[in-house]
């Protein structure tokens, strides 16, 4: 990857969240933890035409998916001043890395409907340093209290090069070590990553997801966006699903 620190547009203080239509104001309450996802209908996007819109985000930890602010969780408002996109596979409030919005509702099914088995790629640290035996676990598909997870490609990694510092950092425990992993999985149920680190007994310390299929975070620095604009069929084929 380039670095993650260059190339996107930062959020404009300018920009006035009242500005945003009735329309975007309909977004489902996603990004708090523990608060199952959903798909949004396609009643809430325009029809597909020649050009859609991909904005590519790189959230920071504390922010939701969505733009109302809960509490003490920001939204996207204070960051994207793009109109009418809305989530395709939100993250957690305390998750970070590439959120992806669109304005096309068959492009949003296809980026965040598990049916179409897009790989994400994630990268976790966790507690302790897991073994192959612990990621075999993984590799074969762990059952959890309510399903069963579908195998996932898992290996140790460095730390990702050019990561930014968490705000705030992790907690750290002077005699348990820490590692990192890749994690790739075609699905996205509620706090699936986590859950699957926690059943092997390593559990997440941090969570960024790096790339949902060909979309990375290549260039975005934390809050920083950029907008993708092309032929509807063009969009569609290079997610490949």
């Amino acid at each position: 990857m380039r670095s993650l620190r260059q190339g996107g547009q930062k959020a404009k203080s300018s920009f006035n969240p009242s500005e945003i239509n009735a329309r975007t104001r309909l977004e489902e309450r996603y990004g708090q933890p523990g608060k199952s996802a959903k798909i949004a209908t396609s009643a809430r996007f325009r029809k597909p035409s020649s050009v859609s819109t991909i904005v590519l985000f790189n959230k920071p930890w504390g922010v939701l998916s969505q733009f109302t602010p809960e509490g003490k969780w920001r939204a996207l408002d204070t960051f994207i001043p793009v109109r009418n996109v809305y989530v395709a596979g939100r993250l957690d409030a305390d998750s970070e890395g590439l959120l992806i919005l669109t304005d096309d509702g068959s492009l949003q099914a296809k980026i965040a409907d598990p049916k179409h088995k897009l790989e994400k790629t994630y990268w976790t640290q966790v507690e302790g340093i897991p073994d192959e035996a612990a990621l075999d676990r993984l590799r074969h598909g762990i059952t959890l209290s309510d399903f069963t997870a579908r195998p996932a490609k898992v290996r140790l990694i460095d730390e990702p090069a050019g990561l930014w510092p968490r705000d705030p950092p992790i907690r750290y425990r002077a005699a348990i070590p820490t590692a990192w992993l890749e994690i790739r999985i075609s699905e996205g149920k509620n706090r699936q990553v986590r859950r699957m680190t926690a059943a092997i007994g390593y559990p997440t310390l941090r969570l960024i997801r790096a790339a949902v299929g060909p979309f990375t975070l290549d260039g975005l620095a934390p809050g920083e966006w950029r907008k993708i604009a092309g032929g509807h069929e063009n969009l569609q084929g290079r997610l490949n699903v």
